[in-house]
């Protein structure tokens, strides 16, 4: 079959942005193993790896397992769209209703399901494999089951009712739409922040509020020093599916509340859980959420104003062999278009949550001293085999925090202010090539 110029750019477009970032995930291993190599000391002095090969391994797999899963993904779809299987999408969906929305919904549900099936035998070997082997995996084959069934029932729901709403605004409203979608977006991420603490997550995890005792005292004295009433902080039992350490702030308004995974209760100190919470305080001290929510709307109009132009232009249609009235086809090929767009413009996002990440540990060595959050950095690298030395390039397009060498260095310049003597082993620098 002889391609169309739109439909050899739209080829040239996916192939050539997949092999851009895969080029930077094969440099970002390289890069890696040579500072590894380097800086085993600083590894075992500061982030507890005694193994510099163990993250080394873990890093590679990892990657390894990312990127085949891309690759896989993308050549299903170019295979897809390239040999009439989308063309044939639409008239099976045809014969359903003739109602273009509802073929849309049916049409956008078969491939959530469709991709959510072909992601199970990645996670099978991520989580059964990778995971078990380097000590991280805690689930169960029945937890598994249940933990993909409950996931694929929320992307059909959310598939279905999110293009319902676009597809009905396409129809109802030809040239006003992407207002409208945009105006769904912001609608569906406010809604986001008050359904997924109270009614998604605890789906999948059990959340406890922090009880009488040594933690409750600990996060009380956090919040005193901080100048906050105690609120909302939970436990939540991540130890069920993994050994892996984090904590995350999410919500606004009543809703609002901080996380700690059961797993950072029990293997960080006491001072070192408290930095981790002061941290996690900033973002709503400094507002980040909001500032968060506010750069992606800007992002979302961006991109749905791309989106309008994308649908409506018929020659899009024409290249892929598709009506001009499957508006739901036109849809997903804008967003396959729209997408690498999306990854190459990631370092403007980034830079921000970069910027709220690095006032979050000034935050914190505010409220507990610097060496706290210093030892907490430490330790959530070292346990979670998180790679300490991405290259700079991936680490742009990648990172939303920045690199734990990095962190760590600007917390003992607010240490030692700037005192040269420090015997403190000091951070590898990671910005050079």
């Amino acid at each position: 079959m002889q391609l169309s110029a739109i439909a050899l750019g739209v080829f040239v477009l996916l192939v050539t942005t997949r092999a851009i970032f895969s080029y930077l995930s094969i440099r970002n291993v390289q890069y890696a193993d040579q500072l590894v190599g380097q800086h085993r000391d600083w590894l075992e002095s500061t982030l507890g790896i005694d193994d510099s090969d163990e993250l080394r391994d873990y890093h590679r797999l990892t990657t390894a397992i990312d990127e085949l899963e891309s690759w896989i993904g993308l050549v299903a779809v170019v295979v897809i769209i390239y040999s009439g299987g989308l063309s044939w999408g639409v008239d099976i969906v045809a014969t359903i209703s003739r109602s273009v929305v509802l073929q849309g919904v049916v049409f956008f549900v078969g491939l959530a399901v469709a991709a959510q099936l072909a992601s199970i035998p990645f996670s099978l070997v991520s989580t059964f494999g990778v995971e078990e082997i380097f000590g991280f995996n805690n689930q169960t084959p029945t937890l598994f089951i249940r933990d993909t069934l409950v996931q694929l029932g929320l992307s059909v729901g959310f598939v279905a009712i999110l293009s319902g709403a676009v597809l009905t605004a396409i129809e109802r409203l030809p040239t006003l739409w992407p207002a409208a979608a945009w105006g769904l977006f912001v609608v569906v991420s406010l809604v986001m922040q008050i359904l997924y603490p109270r009614v998604i997550a605890p789906l999948f995890n059990d959340f406890e509020p922090v009880a009488d005792g040594e933690l409750r005292e600990s996060v009380e004295a956090v919040f005193e020093r901080a100048g906050f009433e105690t609120s909302d902080i939970y436990t939540m039992d991540a130890s069920r599916r993994s050994t892996q350490l984090n904590a995350y702030f999410i919500g606004f308004g009543r809703t609002k509340r901080v996380v700690l995974f059961d797993t950072l209760v029990e293997k960080m100190e006491r001072a070192e859980l408290q930095s981790v919470l002061a941290h996690e305080l900033a973002h709503w001290k400094e507002a980040h959420i909001w500032k968060q929510f506010a750069a992606g709307a800007i992002q979302m109009a961006v991109v749905v104003a791309a989106l309008g132009w994308l649908v409506d232009f018929e020659p899009l249609y024409a290249a892929f062999g598709i009506p001009a009235s499957a508006t739901y086809a036109g849809l997903l090929l804008a967003v396959l278009i729209v997408s690498p767009l999306l990854q190459v413009t990631a370092p403007l996002s980034n830079a921000l949550s970069l910027k709220h990440e690095r006032e979050a540990d000034a935050y914190a060595a505010e409220v507990m001293g610097p060496q706290p959050m210093i030892d907490a950095l430490g330790r959530l690298a070292g346990e979670n085999l998180a790679n300490p030395f991405p290259h700079p390039w991936y680490a742009t397009f990648h990172y939303s925090h920045p690199p734990i060498p990095e962190r760590i260095r600007l917390l003992q310049e607010r240490a030692t202010d700037g005192d040269a003597t420090d015997p403190t082993p000091q951070p590898p620098a990671t910005g050079d090539d």
